[in-house]
């Protein structure tokens, strides 16, 4: 808030005191500064909450924010951040889309590969084992394991037991068929399209984009 602003809310005799030199006039010029800060940060408060514009410091809480803490993770608030910040930002960017597709095999291999940022996740369904699911991470995400876990843990249906393992997936085996229209989204990758910064599959259906 301006001096000449803090001056007009003061009653006439104080606003008569405040001319230049006063001990009036000081405390305004002070109470000025003072302000200041805080008026810049609310001049611009929509920076705080944009995924790319919002400061290092603010990153982690924004992860909290859109339900990825457990990503973050972090037993005090001080602990260094297990990922760069500019994963946190590519989560926090594609938070609606993955609240949209947790559950599911599409969700939880675009989380890793965010979170990661590496791709080739592989997640098999066993069929002599049903509700479990078996993650296979590339070799170039097998330093992060614990990151890996923590994230898979979260994105699983309740009732689907988990194993993550290391290893290079198995062969590929024949194109799946084409699905209808109508069918359920499928978890492969049909094409590829930007969602912020980062570059995710898109489902078989992909979300629809916001008018």
């Amino acid at each position: 808030m301006r001096r000449a602003a803090i001056e007009r809310l003061l009653p006439a005799a104080y606003q008569r005191a405040a001319g230049p030199g006063s001990v009036l006039g000081a405390l305004l010029d002070v109470m000025e500064a003072l302000h200041a800060p805080d008026e810049a940060v609310l001049a611009d408060v929509d920076a705080l909450f944009g995924a790319y514009r919002t400061p290092d410091g603010f990153v982690a809480y924004l992860t909290r924010w859109v339900a990825m803490d457990h990503v973050v993770a972090a037993p005090r608030a001080d602990a260094p951040l297990p990922l760069p910040a500019g994963r946190l930002r590519d989560l926090v960017a594609h938070g609606a889309l993955l609240a949209r597709w947790r559950g599911t095999p599409y969700g939880m291999r675009t989380a890793l590969e965010l979170a990661t940022g590496v791709t080739g996740f592989v997640l098999d369904e066993p069929p002599d084992r049903p509700f479990h699911l078996v993650v296979r991470v590339p070799p170039a995400a097998a330093d992060r394991l614990a990151l890996v876990t923590r994230i898979v843990e979260a994105e699983k249906p309740a009732a689907v037991t988990v194993e993550v393992v290391t290893g290079d997936p198995p062969a590929p085996g024949p194109p799946p068929t084409p699905e209808p229209d109508d069918a359920e989204p499928a978890a492969g990758v049909a094409t590829v399209r930007a969602v912020g910064r980062a570059h995710v599959p898109a489902p078989h259906d992909p979300p629809e984009e916001p008018s």
